[in-house]
């Protein structure tokens, strides 16, 4: 695993590829990045934004979402995955929002992660984008680049990841290292076809030298 000193290399590395990275859904207010953020598990943040751009002109208050009948919620969101779990848990989310907290965005870890469909990644990106809050929300993208550059342990799931980085990040750094390293796997070291032999990381990536390797071996045959 990468050290302290060698995980803030990589991160000032992709700062430098990176530096203006920041989150890509769109909304106007709080609420509305809630229910993006809800609205972006098992999907992209293009297909999320293609959405809201009519779902929040029709919907601008929790009281809003729970003025129409599930059926045509379902139907604003259905070309989004899951849209029928993700409906249902708008309408939840909303209720709780009124009747727990007078219609707005709890500002703390754990009254977010009561609202239906609030995670822990949720809550962290809704902290962090929202509300200044330093958090790192571990998604595919940040679990993947962690652990093929060797900051966080193959075997480690989505909250072991997490806590190493906040480890090895100083706060400061939690909330921008987040969306750089999803720019990063996003953009350069993608799942599939990553980016590892015009990558500057190359050098210090246990993933990327074993791609090299065996693209050496093959050539050689």
């Amino acid at each position: 695993m990468l050290s302290k000193v060698k995980t803030m290399e990589a991160l000032d590395i992709i700062h430098e590829m990176f530096p203006d990275a920041e989150a890509e859904l769109n909304y106007t207010n709080d609420f509305e990045l809630t229910i993006a953020v809800l609205l972006s598990a098992q999907a992209t943040d293009v297909s999320v934004n293609k959405v809201t751009d009519t779902l929040f002109q029709k919907y601008k208050t929790p009281e809003d979402y729970l003025s129409v009948p599930l059926e045509e919620l379902e139907n604003d969101i259905k070309s989004i995955g899951l849209y029928r779990t993700k409906a249902k848990n708008i309408q939840k989310l909303c209720r709780d929002l009124i009747d727990k907290f007078n219609g707005e965005v709890p500002t703390t870890y754990e009254e977010l992660i009561t609202l239906a469909g609030v995670g822990r990644k949720t809550a962290n990106v809704v902290l962090s984008v929202a509300f200044d809050t330093p958090r790192i929300a571990v998604d595919t993208h940040v679990e993947r680049v962690s652990k093929r550059l060797g900051i966080a342990r193959w075997k480690d799931n989505v909250n072991q990841v997490e806590e190493t980085l906040m480890r090895k990040i100083p706060e400061n750094r939690w909330s921008k290292a987040h969306h750089q390293l999803i720019f990063f796997g996003r953009y350069h070291c993608l799942a599939r076809n990553p980016k590892c032999f015009e990558c500057p990381l190359l050098y210090m990536c246990r993933e990327g030298q074993k791609r090299e390797r065996n693209l050496l071996k093959q050539k050689a045959k």
